[in-house]
């Protein structure tokens, strides 16, 4: 997955995101390639073409913080975009830090469960760990020791369930590369976007566009097969002490038709449903 050259990697991508016209340059005679030629990024952001083709190439990784920032705003990097170019371009150590255990605290299992929103536990490669009832009566995708990126990507059943599926799953892709930061040599995540780049061909171009989102919170449709349209706020929570483990919960404004469908969902799930167990690594 990794060719070990993640900076030179997301300069690539990113010069190929911008229109010459973006830049104030006419898109004169035939391009052969994607957006924004080597020597146009490397004339706009004041170094030298042979210099920028080291850093794609890999060949030096040390550029100073002035030409990383002229190189932002030359491939319109937005915040986290740019934060993350800077902590590619940060020497690295060699040794791996040791896995931490995936376990998810007992207080946290508690609060889920008690829990009168559908709430649901997930790691960094987007694995659910645990959920509560309602949760997985709002969505099986939710239920524990599934992988929402594989749902998402390969299940026809999710994209049936959420009407927004293009725009969802360009933010899950741009979340992920945001949690996973500069570790993309992690074997997990190696096997995982190795077969999501097999199965489906958004998830491989979603990829491949190196887009970084950091948000916590934002809003999703759902078309529920019991309740119908649910426009739902969607919030993250992270656990302290845990490896990126979060808590993401689903409510709606009071008073709305999505609060009304939840609170029918609620009701339509038997009293002695057992809680759900969680997943233990």
């Amino acid at each position: 997955m990794s060719t070990g050259n993640a900076l030179g990697e997301f300069l690539r991508a990113r010069r190929e995101l911008v229109r010459p016209e973006d830049v104030g340059l006419r898109a004169a005679g035939i391009r052969r390639v994607p957006g924004l030629r080597r020597e146009e990024v490397a004339m706009l952001a004041g170094i030298s073409a042979d210099y920028y083709l080291r850093l794609e190439q890999g060949r030096d990784r040390t550029p100073s913080a002035q030409v990383l920032d002229s190189l932002a705003d030359v491939l319109h990097l937005d915040e986290d975009a740019a934060a993350h170019l800077r902590e590619l371009a940060r020497p690295r150590s060699r040794r791996r830090p040791r896995p931490r255990a995936e376990r998810v605290p007992a207080s946290i299992l508690q609060l889920v469960q008690t829990l009168t929103l559908p709430a649901f536990v997930q790691n960094k490669y987007m694995d659910v760990l645990a959920a509560n009832p309602l949760a997985v009566a709002l969505s099986p995708h939710l239920a524990p020791g599934t992988n929402r990126l594989r749902s998402l990507f390969t299940d026809p059943e999710a994209q049936r369930l959420h009407p927004d599926w293009e725009q969802g799953t360009a933010e899950v892709v741009a979340q992920l590369r945001a949690v996973i930061g500069v570790d993309t040599d992690d074997p997990r995540l190696a096997e995982l976007i190795g077969e999501l780049s097999l199965r489906s061909e958004r998830f491989r171009r979603l990829w491949g566009r190196h887009d970084i989102g950091r948000r916590r919170s934002a809003t999703t449709r759902l078309i529920h097969a019991q309740v119908g349209e649910l426009t739902l706020h969607r919030d993250k929570l992270a656990v302290t002490g845990t490896d990126n483990l979060v808590v993401v919960i689903y409510h709606a404004a009071p008073g709305s038709s999505s609060a009304e469908g939840l609170a029918l969902l609620g009701s339509l799930i038997t009293p002695e449903l057992p809680a759900v167990d969680p997943i233990r690594h």
